[in-house]
């Protein structure tokens, strides 16, 4: 287990988003003791983008141009 903002290093990414992702329930392990957030070093860090390509061209849709 390490500290919230040592994971945020570990991944590139700000402390200040995993925290507020801590927050919102985003990590499986996070802990918060006190006022500090632990998180299990293992845990990947999650891409919530849509990478299967199902919103290409949606605009040419809803025109009918497709």
């Amino acid at each position: 287990m390490i500290s919230l903002s040592e994971y945020a290093a570990l991944h590139g990414k700000s402390h200040v988003a995993a925290r507020k992702m801590a927050a919102r329930g985003g990590f499986k392990t996070a802990v918060k003791i006190a006022r500090n957030w632990i998180i299990d070093e293992n845990e990947p860090y999650p891409d919530g983008r849509i990478k299967t390509g199902k919103y290409i061209d949606w605009r040419k849709d809803r025109r009918g141009q497709k």
